[in-house]
């Protein structure tokens, strides 16, 4: 029993280490931090491409699997061109009472005229906007009390420091649901900066 306890435990350390090493080999989206303060940061986005869907939902949990399922849909070869399209992170999610999305970033290989048509109607290719934002980084798996808590503390922290915010506050995740252990989450909103 001891030896296949041990195994076990082998086995998932082994499985979480490939995890992580997968993940450090996804394309990740590209920013410039601008200004880095004790808790949070200002960024610079330039314009992307992404997949996105918009959803009536009103959680994050309510948002998270239709949605997924629809962009994961898409990257997975339900396009015109049956292509696979390479996973990026973060997944983008931004829940708010007049219409929530989720977006994929799209692998910066392609441009919204070279992506291939969705099948399904509701997915959308957009080019985002150049944008500077404030960050807050967390760990573990983010909890709809967790997002609510370093959203606030974000916005708290952006007063304390006299910077204007606009627009929703969004939700990043970069990691699969089934990495257990280093997991990163970010809140963002857009704000008003001059470098």
């Amino acid at each position: 029993m001891i030896k296949f306890s041990i195994g076990i435990i082998v086995v998932f350390v082994l499985f979480q280490s490939f995890i992580m090493l997968s993940t450090n080999n996804t394309e990740e989206q590209k920013y410039k931090v601008v200004r880095a303060y004790e808790d949070f940061e200002i960024r610079f986005y330039p314009s992307v491409t992404i997949a996105t869907i918009t959803s009536d939902a009103k959680t994050y949990n309510d948002l998270s699997g239709p949605g997924f399922q629809k962009l994961a849909g898409y990257i997975f070869g339900g396009n015109e061109a049956n292509t696979n399209i390479s996973m990026t992170s973060p997944v983008h999610m931004d829940v708010n009472e007049g219409g929530s999305t989720m977006s994929f970033v799209m692998p910066s290989e392609y441009s919204k005229e070279t992506l291939p048509k969705p099948t399904d109607p509701s997915v959308r290719i957009i080019n985002t906007e150049d944008e500077y934002v404030a960050a807050i980084r967390f760990g573990g798996f983010a909890s709809d009390q967790d997002r609510k808590f370093f959203t606030e503390k974000l916005q708290d922290l952006l007063k304390e420091n006299s910077i204007t915010s606009y627009g929703h506050y969004r939700f990043l995740g970069y990691d699969p649901p089934y990495q257990m252990t280093d997991r990163r989450n970010e809140i963002v909103v857009a704000v008003k900066w001059k470098e």
